[in-house]
């Protein structure tokens, strides 16, 4: 395998026959960068399906509270339902073992003031774990705590935009805020993928809002992610339990749509998970029919090249070749040709993904790319075909009597 005459002469036989050489790696390399493309498109495609659930968690439930449009037990239709702390402490009672992280939200919509500058801007008391349920990146300072929870400390987190528009001089962390005449102390910066509109947000601790807003344990609606090792299946049935669980524990009729309102990202996963799914066994299909055109191609290159050397076979073993060298020889020559082919088509592939990437963005076709591994396992499949298809010929010529070798036209 490492003899450097072996080499030498394989790396001869290649510059002596350079057109064959070229046709054999033109084969291979095209379907290599037909491979690339097909399943970096697709990849694409994948990504602006995931795209549409922002950067927020995807395995999210949002439980919100409506008006009973049905008369059950006993009890008339146009009830109000309205969620308590309480309520919260139920789910995670019931379901904990399932839920990843979980708040309590109360949205309101404030003023907010510092030094004569004033804007309106969306107040969002929540649990700290909305954090990670947002997916907020904070910047400087930190997030609303469980102490701050606890005490009902007035503290507020506030977007970048907030912090831009209203402490533009001067850092904001330390500093109060007055939200609707309520001074709050800055304790931390935020980001947001989502952009500005996430950004003009302000987080404060549930438990403050409820004693400023009214002194009630009210909230107006729960989020929860549930465990990432759920597929979408589990997902859409642990949501229907929630539902059963809620509408049991206010009294709601099953049938009832409208009093208990659950909203299961998991819905939107399976969709994506079908669509790409369909994708993916389309493309893999196109890409396969790709590589075996590409086989049959190699193939007959293969075949091609053992005819024309067939002289030459017979006068290696009239000098007293083996077989086995003969063989070797030719499926080295083979392999060679293909990788570095192989290997071409891999960059070309990649290069023109990158090139018109950028353009399919308006074909919904987001940042298309495609693994290294699974086109280095396409490579190696063609490798392998092409040096199983021209074993054969290559292995029957070896077997050849000089003498008929030498006649051979």
């Amino acid at each position: 395998m490492f003899d450097l005459d072996l080499w030498r002469e394989i790396f001869q036989s290649i510059n002596k026959n350079r057109t064959r050489s070229v046709l054999s790696g033109f084969t291979v390399a095209f379907a290599i960068l037909l491979f690339a493309i097909l399943f970096g498109i697709a990849n694409g495609l994948q990504n602006t399906f995931k795209e549409a659930f922002g950067t927020d968690a995807n395995n999210s439930i949002v439980i919100f509270p409506g008006m009973t449009t049905k008369a059950h037990k006993g009890l008339q239709a146009g009830r109000l339902i309205r969620f308590k702390n309480e309520d919260h402490d139920f789910i995670m009672d019931e379901f904990g073992d399932k839920v990843q992280y979980m708040t309590s939200k109360v949205n309101r919509n404030v003023t907010a003031s510092f030094k004569g500058e004033k804007n309106n801007y969306q107040l969002r008391a929540v649990h700290p774990e909305y954090m990670f349920i947002e997916n907020n990146v904070v910047c400087e300072g930190r997030y609303v705590n469980q102490n701050d929870l606890n005490h009902k400390t007035k503290v507020a987190v506030i977007g970048k935009v907030v912090n831009d528009e209203l402490f533009a001089k001067e850092n904001a962390i330390g500093k109060y805020v007055s939200l609707n005449g309520i001074s709050f102390k800055v304790v931390g910066i935020f980001t947001d993928d989502e952009g500005d509109n996430e950004e003009r947000v302000i987080y404060v601790p549930l438990t403050t809002a409820q004693l400023l807003y009214g002194n009630t344990d009210f909230i107006d609606f729960m989020h929860l992610t549930y465990s990432p090792e759920m597929n979408s299946d589990a997902a859409l049935a642990f949501g229907a339990d929630i539902t059963k669980k809620l509408k049991d524990r206010f009294s709601v009729a099953r049938s009832d749509q409208r009093a208990i309102m659950v909203q299961n990202f998991a819905q939107g996963t399976k969709q994506v998970e079908i669509m790409t799914f369909g994708l993916t066994v389309i493309i893999f299909v196109i890409g396969i029919g790709t590589l075996i055109a590409g086989v049959v191609g190699v193939s007959n290159i293969m075949i091609f090249i053992v005819k024309e050397r067939t002289k030459e076979i017979g006068i290696r073993k009239a000098l007293g070749a083996s077989p086995k060298s003969i063989v070797s020889i030719i499926l080295l020559e083979s392999i060679l040709i293909t990788t570095i082919a192989g290997y071409f088509g891999l960059l070309l592939g990649i290069g023109v993904l990158e090139w018109v990437g950028p353009g399919l963005e308006k074909y919904s076709i987001k940042d298309p790319g495609v693994s290294s591994s699974l086109i280095f396992g396409a490579t190696l499949a063609l490798i392998i075909a092409g040096a199983i298809a021209g074993y054969f010929p290559a292995k029957k010529a070896s077997n050849i009597k000089p003498i008929v070798a030498l006649r051979n036209d």
